[in-house]
Formats: C-alpha cells, sequence, structure tokens
C-alpha cells in the first residue's frame, strides 16, 4: 500500500485517474459528476478554510449529514488538517445524545447539513467546548423547513459560518500562506487518528470507536483483494455513510480503484429520500449494492408486490421460477451439481423471461450486494441468489474497519459469512481462550492492521477487548472444513440453560418475526433458568384483521383471549408437531410469553441505530416481567398481565 494516510491516498488517486468521475449527486433534475481533481481541489480549499478559523492536527469535528458529495469533502478536508472526523447519524434526534457524543469526544467543531440545523441550534449553547458550525447549506436554506434564529443564541454568530464564506476563507489562506497546509497533510502518519465512531453495538453506553488512517487503508485493502472494483464501477449509497462498513467499502475503496459512487437525492424528510431510491437506482445504474437486511427485506417485498399485481399467471411463474431456481443454485457453491446440470436450461429460460425485468428495475447493471449488519436469513439469500441479484453476506465490526469476512462472486456459500479477508489472523476460542476445531463454536476474534486503536476516553472498555493483539468480538461463530464463517449471534446475548448449555437467540427471532405475520418484534430470554421465555410485540394490524374476520373483539375477554391463543398458535408452529418443528430444539423455544403494548424503537433506546436489540436495556426495562416469566402464572398466555396489555394495545383508535 503506497498511501501512508487517507488524505495521501486522494492525491494518488487523483494523479492516476484525475479525469475519471468520484462523487455523483443529483440536486435537481439529473445527476452531475465530480471528478477527482474537481475534488481534491474542493477539499483543499475547504481545508485551508478550517485552519484559518483555528483548526489544528488532533482537534475533533463532528459531522451530521445525510450521503452527498460535501459530507465526502467536508470529512476528508478535516482529515487533511490532521484533525479527527466524528461522523455522527443523521437519526440521533434527542439533544442528549447528540450533547453526550460532541462533548465526550470533545469536538471543536461542528458541520451539519440544513435538514439538521435545527439540532444544532438546540444544542450549540450546552456544548461550552464548541467553538465552530459550518452550516453546508447556509442560515436560511433548510430545505423548507424553518430556519432557526441563531441571533437568539449565546453562541457567537461570528463563529457559525456558512460553507461558501468558508471556502472564501479557504482561497485567501492558500494564496497567502500556500505551504501550511500541504506540510501538515504530508506529515500525517499511518497510526495518526481518522475517525471516532459512536456505535452503541448492542450495549447500553455508547462508545468512540478509535479508527486510524491505517485502519481504513488496510481494511480497503483486504476488501478490494476479495472484489474486484474495476474503475468504471459506480454504486449509489444508500446505507447511513457515518458507518465504518459505508466508509471504508463505499468510500474508500472506490477510491483506491478509481471508481465512483453516487448520493440518493436528498427528500425534506427521510421518508420523502427512502422514496428516491428506486428512481436513483435507476438513474445511477449501479454494478454493486451495499445491503443490511431490513433493505433486503424491503426489496424483496417491492419485487414482490409488482410480480403479484401482474395477475395470477405472473405469480404463478414467479413462484415455480424460484423453486426451480432453489433446487439448481443450492447454496452457491455447489451450483447445478450432479443431476441438477439438468435444470440449467430451463432456469436460464426462467431468467430470461421472468428475472431479467426485475434485473432491469436496478438499472440492468447490478451484479451484486453486499450484505452487512445483521444475518441476513437463508432464505432470503437464497431468494436474490435465484433472481439474478446475489447478495454477498459479510460479517464485520466498526472496531475492525469493519470487514472480516465475506462472500464473494468467486467464493460463496449461502448461509454463511464468506471467508476471511487475507492479511488478517481469526481465531474461534473456548472460555479459557483455547483455539477451537473446524466445525466447533466459540467466540471469534481476530488480530491485524484493521483493528481499532482503541475506544475514546475508555481504557477499560479497550483493555477488555483488546488483549494480546486480540480483538474479542463478543460474537460467537464457527469456521466449517472449507474456511467459510458463520456467524451465530452475540456471545454475551447468548440463551444459558440451567445445566450451563448456551444457545444464540437471533435465528430463532428472526424466524418467528419473518415467517409470521403476527409477531413483528420478539426477545427471547434465559439467564441460566429451567425454560426460555420470550418478550412478543404483536403486529397489531394483522391480529386486529384476524379478530375481525373471527368475530373476536379485543375489547371484550373472550376475544384477548382469543387474540392471544392466536399469537401463542403462532410460537407453537416451531414446536414439536408444529408445521416448522425441527428448526430449532425445543428447550429454546418460549414456554411462557409477556405481551408488550408498545414496541421496542431508538426512541425509547431498546433498538440502536443500526435496528439491532439493545438487550442490556430490554432486560432492564423489563426487568419484573422477566421475573414474572418464570412463575406458574406466566406459562398461561391468558394471564391477567397479558390480557390487560392486548387490552391496551386495541384500546383507542383502532385501525
Amino acid at each position: 500500500m503506497d498511501a501512508k494516510s487517507l488524505p495521501h491516498l486522494l492525491e494518488i488517486s487523483t494523479q492516476k485517474f484525475g479525469d475519471n468521475t468520484f462523487l455523483w449527486e443529483k440536486k435537481e433534475t439529473k445527476y452531475k459528476g465530480l471528478t477527482y481533481a474537481q475534488t481534491l481541489e474542493r477539499v483543499n480549499t475547504y481545508a485551508a478554510g478550517l485552519l484559518s478559523i483555528g483548526l489544528e492536527k488532533g482537534d475533533r469535528v463532528a459531522l451530521i449529514s445525510e450521503g452527498r458529495n460535501d459530507w465526502v469533502i467536508s470529512e476528508l478536508a478535516v482529515l487533511f488538517c490532521g484533525a479527527i472526523s466524528v461522523p455522527l447519524s443523521v437519526k440521533i434526534e434527542e439533544d442528549n445524545d447528540l450533547i453526550f457524543r460532541i462533548k465526550h469526544s470533545g469536538c471543536k467543531g461542528l458541520v451539519i447539513s440544513g435538514n439538521h440545523q435545527h439540532k444544532a441550534f438546540r444544542v450549540a449553547d450546552k456544548l461550552p467546548g464548541l467553538e465552530f458550525i459550518i452550516l453546508l447549506d447556509g442560515k436560511n436554506n433548510t430545505n423548507g423547513k424553518e430556519a432557526p434564529e441563531w441571533q437568539k443564541l449565546k453562541f457567537p454568530m461570528e463563529k457559525i459560518i456558512d460553507l461558501d464564506d468558508l471556502l472564501e476563507n479557504g482561497d485567501e489562506f492558500l494564496r497567502e500562506q500556500p505551504e501550511k497546509l500541504n506540510n501538515i497533510s504530508q506529515n500525517l502518519q499511518p497510526d495518526d487518528y481518522a475517525n471516532i465512531c459512536y456505535t452503541s453495538g448492542t450495549t447500553a453506553d455508547p462508545k468512540g470507536i478509535i479508527l486510524t488512517h491505517k485502519n481504513y487503508l488496510h481494511n480497503m485493502v483486504q476488501a478490494s483483494t476479495m472484489f474486484d472494483v474495476p474503475e468504471y464501477y459506480t454504486s449509489l449509497h444508500i446505507l447511513p455513510w457515518d458507518h465504518s462498513f459505508a466508509h471504508t467499502v463505499g468510500i474508500y475503496t472506490m477510491m483506491y480503484n478509481g471508481a465512483s459512487f453516487a448520493s440518493v437525492k436528498v427528500g425534506k424528510t427521510l421518508n420523502e429520500t427512502l422514496r428516491n431510491v428506486p428512481v436513483n437506482i435507476k438513474e445511477v445504474r449501479p454494478y454493486f449494492l451495499l445491503s443490511v437486511p431490513a433493505l433486503a427485506k424491503n426489496f424483496r417485498n417491492n419485487i414482490e408486490k409488482g410480480v403479484r399485481e401482474k395477475g395470477k399467471v405472473a405469480g404463478w411463474l414467479f413462484d415455480t421460477g424460484l423453486k426451480l431456481g432453489y433446487t439448481y443454485n443450492q447454496l452457491g457453491f455447489d451450483k447445478g451439481k450432479g443431476l441438477r446440470f439438468l435444470l440449467k436450461p430451463l432456469y436460464n429460460l426462467f431468467n430470461k423471461i421472468l428475472f431479467s425485468k426485475i434485473q432491469d428495475n436496478f438499472g440492468g447493471r447490478l451484479k451484486f450486494f453486499v450484505g452487512g449488519g445483521a444475518l441476513l436469513d437463508l432464505e432470503l439469500q437464497k431468494f436474490f441468489y435465484t433472481i439474478g441479484l446475489p447478495m454477498y453476506q459479510g460479517y464485520g465490526l466498526t472496531e475492525a474497519a469493519p470487514v472480516i469476512s465475506s462472500n464473494t462472486p468467486d467464493n460463496h456459500k449461502l448461509g454463511s459469512s464468506g471467508k476471511v479477508v487475507p492479511f488478517m489472523d481469526l481465531k474461534i476460542v473456548d472460555e479459557d481462550g483455547n483455539e477451537m476445531p473446524a466445525g466447533k463454536k466459540g467466540e471469534i476474534i481476530v488480530r491485524g492492521d484493521n483493528v481499532m486503536a482503541g475506544y475514546w476516553e475508555n481504557e477499560q472498555a479497550t483493555k477488555e477487548t483488546i488483549r494480546e493483539g486480540w480483538l474479542y468480538t463478543g460474537d460467537l461463530g464457527y469456521l466449517d472444513k472449507d474456511g467459510y464463517l458463520y456467524v451465530l449471534g452475540r456471545y454475551k446475548s447468548l440463551l444459558i440453560g440451567s445445566d450451563g448449555e448456551k444457545y444464540s437467540p437471533e435465528g430463532i427471532e428472526e424466524a418467528m418475526v419473518e415467517k409470521s405475520s403476527y409477531i413483528d418484534q420478539v426477545m427471547l430470554y434465559n439467564n441460566q433458568d429451567t425454560y426460555t421465555s420470550a418478550l412478543i410485540y404483536p403486529n397489531k394490524s394483522a391480529l386486529l384483521r384476524w379478530g375481525e374476520k373471527n368475530n373476536f373483539d379485543p375489547l371484550n375477554e373472550d376475544g384477548q383471549r382469543a387474540l392471544l391463543l392466536k399469537i401463542q398458535a403462532e410460537v407453537d408452529r416451531f414446536m414439536p408437531q408444529g408445521d416448522l418443528d425441527n428448526m430449532f430444539p425445543p428447550r429454546w423455544l418460549p414456554s411462557a410469553i409477556r405481551i408488550l403494548s408498545e414496541p421496542f424503537s431508538e426512541q425509547n433506546r431498546m433498538i440502536n441505530s443500526t435496528m439491532k436489540m439493545v438487550r442490556p436495556v430490554i432486560s432492564e426495562i423489563y426487568k419484573n416481567e422477566l421475573e414474572f416469566l418464570y412463575t406458574p402464572e406466566a406459562k398461561d398466555i391468558c394471564n391477567l398481565r397479558n390480557m390487560a396489555d392486548i387490552e391496551r394495545m386495541f384500546s383507542g383508535n383502532q385501525e
């Protein structure tokens, strides 16, 4: 790797690919491109502007914005100054959450877009360490929202700077001190800090993960070794850009290879931005997309809805083609083996007359998705593989910058998280740190130059997570005989029976939500008890429709019993003699169920920004209910507490 820092990488790529488009953005009616050379020029001017207002090496700057050209340029400008970028999620709405991250990281500045200016307005006076705020869209450009009255703040008005004014300052600074910026950027070292990424993971307290220039550069090379990314490739970045997955694979891997990427057209609201995604996919015609399970499910729902709307014949053809494809493809690595090769001509016919039409809706050039985040259901993987849009599951952690393993076009086994990236060590170990053989479960630990420098201002957590150079991921998994990694869930979220046996709950929880239209959320619980219990938030609409169809009123006792027994019946499908039995060992299925009248959400802190359950928070909030589940009364789902919550759920305005 020639580059010693991320700014150095941009300079090298500009020398190689200067006239190639790097960034695509749609502000009005069509996408316009910014070349590598144009990007570098704007970054230099921006960085000089930051130096002109006092930014120094080692300072931290928070960044809150939707994905767009100036998101990337803002972060690179901060890095060119030798400072550290603190990218924050646009989903953070609570003032205290925002204040904690900016205070904890000791940010000197804040860069923020028009859609989120109101957040800066609310917290600025509560952040004494904050010295400047840069407004990407100007004081009055808030995408149709009411502009904050900045003059009402105690925060000095002269320190609230429009980006255009900062760039003018930067031009003047470069004329007067042309060598200063260059001297700083050229002296950056691989071990200098690049990012502090805040992630709650599945724990209650957010930690600031320190990623160095070397971490990103190393992981970028690891990812590029596994995936061929020619310079003509382009992608549309749908995932939040503050995540390290979008950083490494979405931004820096593309930069390294001279390729380009586009942002989704920003709407006035998050929902409006999301509605732009399918339109933008057709316009950008990406060669690959980054995905997470929630996005995959939305794509599938929209695909199936489109097919069903074309009539019964189209639906029958689609289902037949899927069954044929599942049989022919198997798990990918064994596609068409044995007598299944006889199915190839018929499968190719379905692909030509049916699946290719779906591929056209994704621009016609899409070769694959790369899946990250939570585990992607095997059936979903088979679905996308069959329709010719394979979704290659990977595994990573922000602490590893983040890619640890991935399936690829050349090496894939559906259901696994792929093969381990090169230039990194990975072991599966038991509780005593002993390495486990192939096929045996244990904690996944990794070692390499992609492993974080540590947690910001949290020496204790760093010592607990990095031991003798090894990053202890906290995830349970195993390697099969072919070297494919299987990730089974969080090591610390394991169900633990009274006999000490352990089991990961995630697969069961995902299957219950996936297979039952009456269950929206479920958290299984067993902490060395004689049986497993569950907290379930039902799908209110589906349950109400079922009740109305069968003449059950959720506001009287008989109706409440009927609805509760329907939920019990859905869980019992996984039990012995159920239509979904043999999927999971019966002992890890819930013997007692507590119905919840409100869902886990980001607002109540039971779901984090990557849409994963925060189990410690849920367990603490529902501590009394979990204790109740181990009483004789709780074994009957029609207990008084559940009856009351069903009534509470459906009282008031019914859907």
